[in-house]
């Protein structure tokens, strides 16, 4: 393995990179990362140790450092943000563990047809719960799937400007402006310092007729069921702009289907669907459109459809598979690639396990316990919870009122073995000492006064 070769690196042989590099008119493959800036470049030799040679050696070396690592199965968590704890019923992943499903890549309808129905039916049930006719596979996360419902808002109006709320996540605002930028201008629309929903005067003065699209969530990013969604779907349509609503799948056995107050194009993240919390997965997104030509085909996803065969079976396949990247390559509208089939699946299976009548008791249990935790730390004095004056579902920002900061609190709750509410301090302007609880069905009245005992300890000896 000298000179560079490497027997798992393909193209390492330098005979062989040399004539890769004369075929695209390089001289050295340095050439091809003149475009990355100097300082973000990494000089001389990464610290690497010396290569584990046995497979028993290498096992007993990540456990050891993944021993090292505190799950939200091994102390209470409350954090959120868009990636909360909920319950994965055993059936869940006894399912996405079968090989047919956890090994499946890509495919056609003629040696997957079984992946491809799983994922009809998912998509499916999906399309009931948001009462919409037709929904992607998933995207990558609920985060993409929104930038991309704005993209198709684009191509949809001829327009080039959408508005988004500035209580939002921080990321999915970052991804959102990444994947838009250039092809068209994100604005943010102030909210209530009250409320926490969306300022309807600010908004109304942002509407013109160059806006595409309005995007807004219900829950939004601090829990906050916004009041005015018919106002706010009803103004785009006067502005000729689309309505967009991201939405947590989970809240839809107690709130309306975002169609009943005017949206046009749903959005939303899977996690919440029988997925687990894995540190940079367990994420899927989805979008949901009319079924109609204007809104399908700007989908630059995937989408499957039912048709009858020739012997009176029914068959699963890809539906107007000429929209898609893989048919048009970069001639596309939008690119597509591998993304999460998987947990489509994972959330099908919960779908069908809980049904319209669980969807309902679930989203009830949230919210009950969600509202207990908030008139418990309420009571605690120092803590504001919560910090908006409206109904919520599952999260809540509080304020700490008393001095101490949110990572002290939550330094101190750490030890305690507890998972505090995510840091928000330093998000959003004039909002203080800020932190984004989260409560679901997995905690139980014992575990809510749990977190209050703690709080209250911490903010005493703070004091």
């Amino acid at each position: 393995m000298g000179n560079g070769v490497h027997h798992y690196i393909p193209n390492s042989v330098p005979k062989v990179q040399k004539q890769m590099l004369e075929e695209i008119g390089a001289e050295s493959i340095e050439d091809l990362f003149e475009l990355i800036p100097e300082d973000l470049r990494f000089e001389g030799l990464l610290d690497i140790p010396e290569p584990l040679l046995d497979e028993y050696s290498l096992s007993r070396h990540m456990k050891r450092i993944l021993s090292r690592n505190t799950s939200c199965e091994d102390a209470l968590c409350f954090l959120g943000g868009g990636m909360c704890q909920h319950y994965v019923p055993a059936v869940c992943d006894e399912i996405v563990h079968r090989s047919e499903f956890l090994t499946a890549y890509a495919g056609t309808g003629y040696e997957d047809h079984g992946r491809h129905q799983a994922l009809f039916e998912y998509a499916s049930m999906v399309a009931e719960l948001v009462d919409r006719d037709v929904v992607t596979i998933p995207t990558y996360d609920g985060s993409m799937a929104a930038a991309t419902a704005l993209r198709m808002a684009v191509r949809i109006t001829n327009r080039k400007r959408v508005l988004v709320p500035e209580l939002i996540g921080r990321d999915r605002l970052s991804i959102i402006r990444n994947y838009c930028t250039p092809a068209l201008e994100v604005q943010t629309v102030r909210f209530d310092r009250k409320t926490g929903q969306v300022d309807l005067e600010h908004l109304e003065s942002s509407m013109e007729e160059d806006v595409a699209a309005v995007y807004f969530e219900v829950p939004n990013y601090a829990g906050v069921i916004e009041a005015h969604v018919n106002e706010i779907s009803e103004l785009a349509h006067r502005f000729g702009a689309l309505s967009i609503v991201g939405v947590d799948p989970i809240s839809l056995g107690v709130l309306a289907p975002p169609p009943h107050y005017g949206a046009d194009i749903v959005t939303g993240e899977l996690g919440s669907l029988g997925i687990h919390m894995f540190y940079g997965g367990g994420r899927g997104g989805f979008i949901a459109t009319p079924d109609e030509e204007r809104y399908v085909s700007e989908i630059p996803n995937r989408l499957f459809g039912i048709a009858p065969t020739v012997d009176g079976a029914w068959g699963f396949g890809d539906v107007a598979w000429e929209r898609t990247s893989f048919a048009k390559r970069e001639a596309s509208k939008d690119f597509v690639g591998t993304m999460a089939s998987l947990w489509g699946i994972a959330a099908g299976v919960y779908l069908a396990l809980m049904g319209p009548k669980g969807m309902q008791e679930i989203g009830e249990t949230i919210m009950s316990r969600s509202a207990y935790a908030r008139s418990l730390l309420d009571e605690i004095p120092g803590i504001e919870a919560p910090v908006f004056d409206s109904p919520h579902f599952g999260e809540f920002m509080l304020r700490f009122d008393s001095g101490t900061t949110v990572a002290e609190v939550n330094e101190a709750l750490l030890k305690r073995g507890i998972f505090g509410g995510v840091d928000l301090s330093g998000s959003f302007d004039g909002l203080g000492q800020v932190a984004l609880m989260c409560v679901t069905e997995v905690h139980s009245a014992a575990d809510i006064r749990t977190l209050a005992s703690a709080l209250e300890d911490v903010l005493r000896e703070e004091g």
